[in-house]
């Protein structure tokens, strides 16, 4: 019964957020609603949250807090859309290929995928240049 709690209970952290329509992505003021595909989303402790078009930008505000005002310890999740089934998966825990023929809402995008597998995939099928992890981001990637 603890297992089936447990599950049920990760499972409804993970569920794609319902994206509030006047959300803007903090990075750069697009509408995040008509792109759900892409959205990005950061959790606070205080359970508000914030959502991005795209990883590229989620990542730009996560590594740069000083320019956008926030503190990373107040974060309690990052979430990102996987590419091939559309549902929202932990960041931290993704996979994610750089440099693919395949564009976000803002050009060049960093795709997620919830598996190594799909990612290589991916990265053969759409001339990506690296499959990389999220500790492996760096602001040099994102501009």
């Amino acid at each position: 019964m603890r297992l089936f709690l447990a599950l049920v209970l990760s499972m409804s952290l993970l569920q794609a957020d319902t994206i509030p329509k006047k959300a803007k992505c903090p990075v750069c003021g697009m509408w995040v609603s008509k792109y759900p595909k892409w959205v990005a989303t950061i959790r606070y402790e205080d359970n508000s949250s914030l959502y991005f078009d795209g990883v590229k930008d989620m990542m730009k505000f996560y590594l740069e807090p000083t320019r956008f005002k926030h503190q990373i310890k107040k974060i309690s999740s990052i979430t990102v859309i996987d590419y091939y089934s559309l549902k929202s998966i932990d960041a931290k825990k993704a996979y994610y290929v750089s440099g693919s023929n395949v564009y976000g809402p803002m050009g060049v995008e960093l795709i997620p995928f919830l598996t190594e597998d799909d990612a290589k995939a991916f990265k053969d099928d759409h001339e990506g240049k690296r499959v990389i992890r999220f500790s492996q981001i760096t602001k040099d990637m994102l501009y």
